[in-house]
């Protein structure tokens, strides 16, 4: 019930536009708290903990009497008063008037793309709600696009045909003229760009909705990447969110049964997580405190990210190495660089497993763009503008459910999950153990795709192994339907560390298809120290 009240909600705000922040005052009257961040967490979380929180799970709990609108207090209506001020001011007026342009258009269009009445040679589509809401999505522009790759990314928060259709929302728009592109670079950086670049490529390595990235070198001479950020983004983006965050509010106090789906609070992450990834300056960062995990670990000549140049760096610029290689999934050019892809797959597969358990945010990202195997054979993890934290609960659900995993306790995987989520009823442990061996029964039956066979130079027969990134999102809906058919709903982090573990088994599966992840000594498991010790990638 909690997805189908969202998706609707969706639908409700897809269709709406800025033009509420028109009349944004000139000062806030008063800051109402943003929606902060999960905690990071603490690693030293005890076992005693977990097992309490199962106990807990596997009681009945009593659901509060339904509230109506005559329920709510004085103090509620002035903190949603509070808030829209606050969202209306931060969004400032400049960006409604074109909103509202583009949000008519957008609608028109996408109406007309299922209308019977269609100009010649056009025939009419079949209409469905998520593919018209995704086609919606990318007419709006940049806060949309990301707002549908949220729902992609989220299939614990978001129906299953959404999620499958937001696979597809297109993250990727017309280039920017390279004179808008250097005014931006030299506005930002303080200087021309020949004072900064010796040579930067006028055209694009790729566009994308928020930013794109541009080749170029250093006049010290070191090949670097400088991602730039569009024009009027930043303004844009702050009033669509801060108005899906208002639009939830005002939904949930007009019917406060919807506080139960947790629908402002999933707007918040949205407009936090969003927000987050506007700041370069704040990507840099994430950047080098990886590069310094790598070092403390002792990984560097292993495993890599790029160096920022922070000097070259700004809120809307980031300068970076240019990490050249192939992806994770690309098995025929990765033999040409090594003959041992199995140890890169554990490498990569480690210091992942490390970041979740040592470092207080993990990259959530890493999909075959953004996990490579460098010229030099080390493992190279790009674009950290995506990361998830694990709060205390979750991250102690984790470690169980590891552990149950490593000795095949499908019982023990579904207390863990128990442990991890929020639920209204008692769970019957016994059968949702039963669920989760059927489901894990099935994915060790996935094999990846041979997309191609032939004959290589030397004679001998070669094929390019692959599999398809809604594989993926299958598996993790198929996960997050046996918990939802037994009564649990999972948090957003679950979903993305759970995706995360399934790019890697398809590395696995591809790079080293004969590995047993649960015995192999290399490996190291999440959860495997739970007295708060650091855990190395090489014991």
């Amino acid at each position: 019930m909690t997805k189908f009240k969202i998706s609707a909600v969706l639908l409700a705000l897809a269709a709406s536009s800025s033009a509420s922040f028109i009349l944004a005052p000139t000062s806030p009257t008063n800051t109402a708290p943003r929606t902060p961040l999960l905690a990071t967490p603490n690693r030293s979380t005890s076992a005693s903990s977990a097992s309490s929180s199962s106990a807990s799970a596997s009681s009945t709990t009593v659901r509060p009497p339904k509230r109506t609108l005559r329920d709510r207090t004085s103090d509620e209506a002035l903190s949603l008063i509070r808030d829209i001020v606050t969202a209306a001011f931060e969004a400032g007026p400049k960006a409604a008037p074109s909103r509202t342009l583009q949000a008519y258009r957008a609608i028109t269009q996408t109406l007309q793309d299922f209308s019977p009445i269609q100009r010649p040679g056009r025939s009419r589509e079949e209409f469905s709600y998520p593919v018209a809401l995704r086609k919606l999505f990318e007419r709006l522009g940049a806060t949309y696009v990301k707002l549908g790759q949220f729902v992609a990314s989220s299939p614990s928060l978001f129906p299953k045909e959404y999620v499958l259709e937001f696979q597809k929302c297109l993250d990727s728009t017309e280039p920017l003229s390279w004179d808008v592109v250097r005014k931006i670079v030299e506005n930002e950086l303080g200087g021309t760009i020949s004072s900064k670049f010796s040579y930067v490529d006028e055209t694009p390595l790729a566009s994308a909705s928020i930013a794109q990235v541009h080749a170029a070198r250093l006049r010290t001479g070191e090949d670097v990447v400088i991602k730039v950020q569009k024009p009027r983004i930043d303004e844009l983006l702050r009033a669509d969110l801060n108005f899906i965050y208002i639009a939830s509010r005002v939904l949930e106090f007009l019917q406060p049964d919807f506080e139960r789906t947790s629908l402002s609070a999933v707007a918040g992450d949205v407009r936090s997580s969003m927000l987050e990834e506007l700041d370069f300056a704040r990507e840099a960062s994430n950047i080098e405190e990886f590069r310094d995990f790598l070092r403390v670990q002792g990984l560097m000549d292993r495993v890599t990210a790029p160096k920022v140049y922070r000097d070259l760096t700004t809120r809307r610029v980031l300068t970076m190495e240019r990490l050249r290689g192939v992806s994770m999934v690309d098995a025929e050019s990765i033999r040409g660089i090594t003959n041992d892809p199995e140890s890169l797959i554990v490498t990569a597969l480690n210091t992942w497993t490390s970041m979740v358990m040592n470092m207080p945010w993990f990259h959530a990202d890493v999909h075959g763009g953004n996990l490579l195997v460098l010229d030099d054979g080390r493992v190279g993890f790009i674009d950290f503008g995506m990361v998830g934290r694990v709060g205390e609960r979750t991250f102690a659900a984790v470690g169980e459910l590891s552990s149950a995993m490593t000795t095949g306790d499908y019982e023990g995987m579904a207390r863990a999950l128990c442990n991890m989520g929020a639920t209204d009823a008692n769970v019957d442990v016994d059968k949702f153990g039963r669920d989760i061996e059927q489901v894990m029964t099935n994915m060790a039956r996935v094999s990846p795709d041979i997309a191609a066979v032939g004959l290589g130079s030397d004679g001998a027969v070669s094929a390019t192994i692959s599999f398809d990134e809604e594989e993926v999102t299958n598996m993790l809906l198929k996960i997050v339907a046996v918990t939802e058919d037994n009564g649990l709903r999972l948090p957003r982090e679950f979903g993305l560390l759970v995706k995360q573990s399934l790019y890697f088994d398809r590395y696995l599966k591809i790079l080293a298809p004969g590995l047993d992840v649960a015995s192999d000594s290399r490996m190291i498991a999440l959860g495997s120290s739970n007295d708060g010790r650091a855990v190395e990638v090489f014991q």
